[in-house]
């Protein structure tokens, strides 16, 4: 009697490794061995970076947010503060979107944000 073998899963495990592993540089992408590595790599990489891009892209609209509020003459966290002031709660995504393609609009939240301080402050001198 022949003796059992996994070798139907095992070459199907296999060839799916190597299927992940297409486009990578030489040996990485011909012998299981690897593969097997470069891709549980890749994986590590893709899962972290999958958290890592907000992070990122939190970064990228703040100092959008903030390139366009110093052209009017106010620092980033002073607007921030102003926006809480005002009471308008617009999220770093909306602000960065509305710096970069609505200035009018974005105009207008920096102005309401600056009115906001000034009630603020009037309102501590008093």
């Amino acid at each position: 009697m022949p003796r059992a073998t996994n070798a139907p899963a095992a070459n199907k495990r296999r060839k799916k490794v190597l299927k992940h592993a297409k486009g990578y540089y030489a040996r990485k992408s011909k012998l299981y061995r690897y593969a097997k590595n470069a891709v549980e790599h890749a994986w590590q990489y893709a899962y972290r970076d999958r958290r890592k891009k907000k992070s990122t892209n939190r970064q990228l609209w703040i100092v959008r947010i903030n390139a366009a509020v110093r052209v009017q003459g106010m620092s980033y966290s002073r607007f921030v503060e102003g926006l809480t002031a005002a009471n308008i709660k617009l999220d770093r995504k909306i602000l960065a979107d509305l710096a970069v393609r609505d200035e009018a609009a974005f105009n207008a939240v920096v102005q309401q944000a600056q009115d906001a301080l000034k009630t603020k402050a009037a309102a501590a001198a008093a």
